[in-house]
């Protein structure tokens, strides 16, 4: 689609590590530039695109982008493994990639910076990872996503495959506590000690289905399974499948019939002020696709994942004032310590929506790779 390939483009020549024009949360808080989830998720979804169209530039992109924040003893700027905020190590993946395609041994030691954080990290009972260290004994499935992936390949690529089953483990505890059986969805959040004023004092769940959260997740087994080897982790990886296609089967039936896309609490369509947001929906076009091409969903699947695409593009990628714009993003959501975060309906009602933002657009670049993926001979 070449509205997309001028949309990347847009975005990439006005864009600095000091002032990625993406990271509309940044922006809006005036912060300085810092190692984040957000710009982690972007550079993925860059090197992906790198990989497939093989145009130098965007690997030239992604590589001054990290190369700015890691520093030659591979300790990296901003980014502080005592602050035990899951969120941080997502942007870990990028330096995988990175160390392969230029073998700058900074890479490397970074790889080890930010692993270093999830032996430290503290656990729940059921020996989760705690979101962040501000909110203690908390599972957020938005975690699974930060950590999970950056977790498995480092334990296959550089510690034997150690601790693989412990990462594993961590999935089939959000499967056995988060999700509910009556209609096959996840709670956004857990609170293993029972004590935020957000849970359900007996179940310790959070109340709605939020779309990026339920996203986040499937994004963490499907690129986590992409990365396990079936000679040692075929039955852990068949499981984890068995509970992919639940999830998406859970799903389907809350897809938007005329768009494809899905709903910021995804059980509550009809309910205003409720709306089709982009980035959950880019996530689960892509997760969709990506799972049918690397055989963890049948063909059949391909045309759901498409429909929220190309539903996505109708409806919110438009032009205004000679530039592209990708609107529909919620900005954040989360739930914590916060009074006014109290994971209402409500609640992620009165979240903003915005324009452009990485949590919409990375995951929308790594459907559009899906869908060129689909289309090569």
């Amino acid at each position: 689609m070449e509205i997309l390939d001028r949309y990347i483009d847009q975005l990439l020549e006005k864009s600095s590590p000091q002032a990625p024009i993406w990271n509309i949360e940044k922006i809006k808080a005036g912060s300085k530039p810092s190692w984040n989830y957000m710009d982690g998720a972007m550079i993925k979804a860059i090197l992906e695109l790198y990989h497939i169209t093989k145009k130098e530039d965007y690997l030239t992109f992604a590589d001054n982008f990290i190369d700015y924040f890691v520093r030659e003893d591979g300790s990296i700027l901003s980014y502080d493994p005592q602050e035990l905020n899951l969120d941080n190590v997502n942007a870990g993946k990028t330096l995988f990639d990175l160390y392969r395609l230029t073998g700058k041994e900074k890479y490397r030691k970074a790889i080890d910076t930010v692993y270093s954080q999830l032996l430290i990290q503290p656990r729940t009972s059921t020996g989760n990872f705690w979101h962040k260290k501000i909110y203690p004994n908390q599972i957020w499935l938005d975690g699974l996503y930060m950590a999970q992936p950056f977790y498995m390949q480092y334990e296959i690529t550089y510690n034997n495959s150690k601790n693989c089953l412990d990462s594993y483990q961590q999935f089939l505890t959000v499967y056995d506590r988060m999700r509910d059986l009556r209609n096959g969805l996840y709670y956004h959040a857990y609170d293993d000690s029972r004590e935020s004023f957000w849970c359900d004092r007996v179940t310790g769940l959070s109340d709605n289905f939020w779309l990026r959260a339920l996203g986040w997740y499937a994004m963490a087994l499907i690129d986590t399974m992409d990365v396990m080897p079936d000679e040692t982790l075929g039955a852990q990886k068949k499981e984890l499948n068995r509970i992919y296609r639940e999830l998406i089967d859970a799903m389907l039936p809350y897809q938007d019939e005329e768009t494809g896309m899905w709903y910021q609490v995804v059980n509550r369509g009809g309910i205003k002020p409720n709306y089709l947001e982009t980035s959950g929906s880019a996530i689960f076009a892509y997760a969709i696709m990506k799972s049918v091409r690397l055989g963890f969903l049948d063909e059949s699947y391909y045309s759901c994942g498409r429909k929220a695409f190309d539903g996505i593009c109708t409806k919110y990628l438009s032009e205004e004032n000679g530039e592209l714009q990708l609107g529909g993003i919620c900005l954040v959501a989360g739930l914590g310590n916060v009074q006014m975060r109290e994971g209402t309906f409500d609640y992620y009602m009165r979240e903003p929506i915005v324009k452009n933002e990485a949590k919409g657009v990375a995951p929308l670049i790594l459907a559009y790779i899906e869908t060129l993926y689909h289309e090569k001979p």
